[in-house]
């Protein structure tokens, strides 16, 4: 009996033993998982006035590869990260990655807080895609990693909606974030015979020509962008098109100065747009406001090179423009043809009103401040009797220097509609090389100097011209 009881308590120790040594290892296999996630989790820490899955619970295990659409265990309250490898992306960087994110934001976009994770360490390659919502709140889409689309126009689909790469549609409260990079692969569309800078003495050639935009969220609202790199888009890099309610905060775009029509971000029919603490580096306007755009607050810019910060173009085809309320202040513009522009078509109409550029630097810029309502691609275009109506315009603390082949000012206002309220406070330009061009051009432009300017604008026009068409501006609120 006493053996028996001996060899029961022996048998008990060696129990106990391997529990306690699963039970360290269960422990220890959960601890890598959540650390191999920590970026996700503290996303809040990284990207300040971002939301965060991390406000909710720890979240669960990761689905099976051998299962990856099983997640019927998350529950709806806790953040649930869908990792795109565990969907069957590759990350290879010539693999069609494209089906295993689609299966992940279908997912994500099914419960709260979730979160679309494209992991560093992979390069992953999609084909064109659109993302549609609506998705539960709290949804993130995160990279990490390299996200790009295929190498150049022989692989790409030949179809119209081929014309933009990532659409966002209809997706309300989203964040799209990472310390990633989204990878245009642009070069080859840059170089196709149809882009000006392609043809002999820089005349355009017949081609192809259908440059897909990278990344475009449509008809969205509430939508939070920041930290990533994106950079050499085919086209434009970021548009919003029917947003409301938009928040982009340290981004860095980037493409070379050549690169024809990559736009950095190209707001159009959209209001209440926040652009911040950025730096965008490319082949044309560093921001552009489309037709439709109102309450834009740009803040914290650094530009260039590029074409400047430019309104428009607005009124093309006799087209209706109305944008109101915006600011653009505590920005540099660095080596660029242009600085803060405003640009119409003849023939256009609607208006642009209560315009403010504010704490601007200017570094060897062309053209610092310009209005131009003769935008025209050719030499045949010709003066109409409607234009888009220009009122309201203030430059305050706008100094530096400016490429001497140009005036630094320039005001080209429509002879039928007049360029009125404009105002100078605290303008001074000097040229980076050579002498100063002391005589800005204004024509048909109304407005006052609140302080003197350099270089002194003696061309403005005091007082109001006598009659504005009142056709010109209706329809705009």
């Amino acid at each position: 009996m006493e053996i028996h009881n001996r060899l029961l308590f022996f048998i008990w120790i060696i129990i106990l033993f391997i529990s306690i040594s699963c039970l360290g290892y269960n422990v220890e296999g959960r601890y890598h998982y959540h650390k191999k996630h920590k970026n996700v989790q503290d996303v809040d820490i990284e990207i300040g006035v971002f939301p965060s899955p991390a406000d909710a619970p720890t979240s669960p295990e990761e689905p099976s590869p051998d299962d990856p659409g099983d997640n019927s265990s998350n529950s709806s309250s806790d953040p649930c990260i869908f990792n795109v490898m565990s969907y069957g992306a590759v990350g290879d960087g010539t693999t069609n990655d494209r089906d295993a994110f689609v299966a992940a934001w279908k997912d994500a976009c099914d419960v709260e807080s979730g979160v679309v994770l494209v992991p560093s360490g992979y390069v992953f390659s999609i084909t064109s895609t659109i993302f549609s919502g609506p998705c539960k709140p709290g949804f993130v889409f995160q990279v990490d990693g390299v996200l790009m689309p295929p190498d150049g126009p022989d692989c790409w689909p030949k179809s119209d909606s081929a014309r933009q790469w990532l659409v966002f549609y209809r997706v309300d409260g989203m964040t799209f974030t990472g310390s990633g990079t989204v990878e245009g692969n642009g070069q080859q569309w840059w170089e196709l015979p149809c882009k000006p800078h392609r043809g002999p003495n820089g005349t355009t050639l017949p081609g192809p020509c259908d440059s897909p935009a990278l990344i475009r969220f449509f008809m969205s609202s509430n939508v939070m962008v920041g930290d990533l790199t994106i950079q050499n888009s085919p086209q434009f890099h970021m548009i919003f098109q029917g947003c409301n309610g938009v928040r982009i905060e340290r981004l860095s775009i980037l493409s070379p100065a050549l690169s024809p029509n990559t736009d950095g971000i190209h707001v159009s029919d959209s209001n209440s747009v926040g652009i911040y603490n950025s730096l965008i580096a490319n082949g044309d306007d560093c921001i552009s406001i489309g037709p439709g755009s109102t309450d834009i607050d740009i803040q914290n810019v650094t530009c260039g090179p590029s074409h400047g910060i430019s309104i428009g173009s607005l009124g093309v085809h006799n087209s209706q423009a109305c944008v109101s309320n915006i600011t653009v202040r505590d920005s540099v513009i660095r080596n660029s043809d242009n600085g803060v522009r405003i640009k119409t078509w003849q023939g256009g109409m609607g208006s642009v009103t209560n315009i403010n550029f504010e704490n601007i630097e200017m570094e060897n810029v062309r053209n610092c401040i310009i209005i131009d309502q003769y935008y025209c691609f050719t030499k045949g275009c010709h003066n109409q009797t409607s234009a888009v109506f220009v009122n309201g315009v203030s430059y305050r603390n706008i100094k530096g220097t400016y490429d001497v082949r140009s005036p630094p000012i320039h005001f080209a206002c429509s002879d039928s509609v007049a360029c009125t309220n404009i105002t100078l406070s605290e303008v001074e330009l000097f040229p980076s090389l050579g002498e100063m061009v002391d005589e800005p051009f204004c024509w048909n432009a109304y407005g006052n100097l609140e302080t003197l300017t350099i270089p002194p604008i003696g061309c403005l026009q005091e007082g109001e011209p006598q009659s504005i068409s009142e056709s010109m501006t209706t329809g705009c609120s």
